[in-house]
């Protein structure tokens, strides 16, 4: 097995390791990847931290970019040399999720304690959220990368793998917005931003941003939002409505704390949908009095990954940022090594930070 570098979990919330693991070599339909760059989402820091439980020890990290640079016999669509973006989405294929159109859904487990990590000794290393990707190299299924244009530098391009397929898709897929709708996203973080990115290329008519910093807000203007309002202040959801004129079709909560869903019905229009996005830590509740989704017509829907099929979604989002149409080099708030990923992940905690890269040489 090839020794590579990666920053291990070995106690939940406690700094990462970096130290030398093993990966084994690709089987079957498994592509190895040697990383460029590797991005901090908000979801790996919880899971770090003990939020939703898991396996230890760990090699966490899942919105990675890179080149394949091996491949398992039964590979196909891919080649060594390839740029890739690689996701966290391992799809079987064959089960009624996957068969429906919903891979994001697999009902196939996936049981990282048995993926192609080890430890330096040869012992149990888990492969978290089917990547790892806090590492040199992973060696995933061909079905998690997409093969992605010269073009796009590596930072930006580890984006598309969550945050931004997370964000525009769960405007797109999930909310289905059409033009001339309204929307409100709340948290204007790097989720919340591909959001509203989502809202304006569907076409939307008024795009509310709500986050507790006026900074944020100001962010968010830049990247679509045609009105911010304050989260902090008295009833925001009045001064959203005063702005939209209305209520909103679609209210897209991407951050994952409880009052934020509290409060997402408040914003609604008649007939108008809460996209659940942000993850609150386990235990965590909401209430709500059902009789007002029933009488208005409402839902609450919940998005994992933005209801993506990556072979679908990643080319003409990549092909937007050809464009100008999808901002993604201005998502990158700094980059770093990998051994200064404990320092990379404080940054990010403060909550300034759009999104923190992690690069290789």
């Amino acid at each position: 097995m090839p020794i590579i570098k990666a920053a291990v979990a070995h106690e939940f919330g406690a700094p990462l390791v970096i130290e030398d693991v093993d990966l084994r070599a690709p089987e079957g339909s498994e592509v190895e990847v040697t990383l460029e760059a590797v991005a901090i989402c908000h979801s790996d820091i919880s899971f770090a931290e003990g939020a939703w439980g898991g396996s230890l020890p760990a090699v966490y990290g899942h919105e990675a970019a890179g080149r394949v640079t091996a491949t398992g016999p039964l590979v196909r669509g891919v080649s060594v040399g390839d740029p890739v973006v690689v996701t966290l989405i391992r799809a079987c294929g064959m089960c009624r999720s996957c068969a429906g159109g919903k891979p994001t859904a697999c009902e196939t487990p996936y049981d990282g304690d048995k993926g192609p990590l080890k430890t330096a000794q040869g012992g149990k290393l888990h492969q978290a959220m089917a990547a790892g990707a806090f590492a040199q190299k992973v060696v995933v299924e061909a079905a998690q990368v997409v093969r992605i244009s010269e073009e796009i530098p590596m930072t930006s391009a580890s984006l598309i793998a969550c945050g931004v397929i997370t964000g525009v898709g769960a405007v797109v897929n999930a909310a289905e917005l059409r033009a001339g709708q309204d929307v409100v996203v709340i948290g204007a973080g790097g989720v919340g931003l591909n959001a509203i990115q989502g809202a304006r290329i569907a076409g939307a008519r008024r795009i509310v941003a709500v986050d507790m910093s006026e900074e944020k807000l100001d962010v968010a203007l830049e990247f679509g939002a045609t009105d911010g309002v304050l989260a902090t202040g008295d009833s925001p959801w009045r001064a959203a409505k005063a702005a939209m004129g209305r209520g909103a079709d679609a209210v897209i909560v991407t951050v994952g704390v409880a009052p934020a869903y509290d409060a997402a019905p408040r914003y609604l229009a008649g007939g108008g949908k809460v996209i659940m996005v942000g993850m609150p830590h386990t235990g965590a509740f909401s209430s709500y009095e059902p009789a007002n989704f029933a009488a208005l017509g409402q839902a609450m829907v919940g998005s994992k990954m933005g209801d993506v099929v990556i072979q679908r979604d990643i080319p003409w989002m990549v092909d937007l940022y050809k464009q100008g149409r999808l901002k993604l080099d201005e998502l990158v708030s700094g980059t770093w090594s990998l051994d200064q990923i404990n320092e990379a992940i404080a940054d990010t905690k403060t909550g300034a930070a759009r999104r923190n890269v992690i690069v290789f040489d």
